[in-house]
């Protein structure tokens, strides 16, 4: 973890060189957010409630799966941007240095800029817990802590494995934007909206069901909710990142080097 913040401290400094270029970055993150904030304000204007969600609940769904792909974004770029490692022949020289693949890619990228997006959700999460008073108590607060931290495994965890494709294809395959920017435009409203097959599959599968749906039942009081699936769901995340891992492991052994 030292070595990682070293990464995190060099890259920081290296993009605050041009500070006009990096604002601006970050105030376009900040509203480009807004744009789908005010669709979904809208069509509750229109239409009430969809499926008997609130506005206020369905923008805390919002938040979270929000906040956990921005901060994963943020943190994990290094992986989103990993194709242009292999191509280049640069990942020869992470294998040859006395440290873990899996530090040296994340600590190769940062994307700073996306503090627009972090501040953009954080507004819509305060707004929302401030017009839910059931969610006002220490356990609630600590599930919700673990959902947005459940969220940034999970979409890390994609990013992953859509790396580890780049060992075999050399570029990152266009299916992983399926899960994660798919993911995140699906994830942001609650499961029980979509076909039961979409549901399992982001529940037991790629397991955004624990990032939203499941825990906030808990945290709104729904009849299907309860503590122990508020507190315990919420790290599905972490077993869904750790097979992940191991499938880095695979495709860094059947790599083949560049030769340059």
């Amino acid at each position: 973890m030292s070595l990682y913040f070293r990464y995190l401290n060099i890259q920081l400094k290296s993009q605050l060189q041009y500070r006009a270029s990096f604002l601006l970055l970050s105030i376009g993150q900040f509203f480009i957010p807004f744009m789908v904030f005010g669709g979904l304000y809208f069509m509750f204007e229109r239409f009430g409630q969809l499926e008997g969600w609130s506005f206020f609940e369905v923008t805390l769904c919002f938040a979270v799966i929000h906040l956990s792909f921005s901060l994963s974004e943020c943190f994990a770029r290094g992986f989103d941007a990993f194709s242009s490692l292999v191509a280049s022949g640069d990942f020869d020289r992470l294998l040859v240095r006395p440290r873990g693949t899996v530090v040296q890619v994340l600590g190769s990228k940062f994307e700073f800029t996306r503090i627009g997006r972090l501040l953009q959700s954080t507004i819509v999460l305060i707004w929302s817990i401030a017009n839910l008073p059931q969610v006002w108590s220490f356990p609630k607060a600590i599930t919700l802590f673990f959902m947005v931290f459940n969220g940034v495994m999970i979409f890390t965890g994609i990013f992953i494995l859509a790396a580890t494709f780049c060992f075999w294809t050399i570029q990152a395959i266009e299916i992983a934007n399926v899960f994660t920017d798919g993911g995140r435009e699906m994830a942001q409203y609650p499961l029980t909206i979509y076909e039961k097959w979409v549901t399992r599959f982001f529940t037991f599968i790629v397991p955004f069901g624990c990032v939203t749906y499941l825990p906030l039942m808990y945290l709104l009081d729904k009849e299907e909710g309860s503590w122990v699936t508020g507190m315990l769901v919420p790290f599905g995340g972490l077993l869904f990142l750790l097979p992940c891992l191991l499938v880095w492991r695979i495709g860094v052994r059947h790599y083949r080097s560049t030769g340059s």
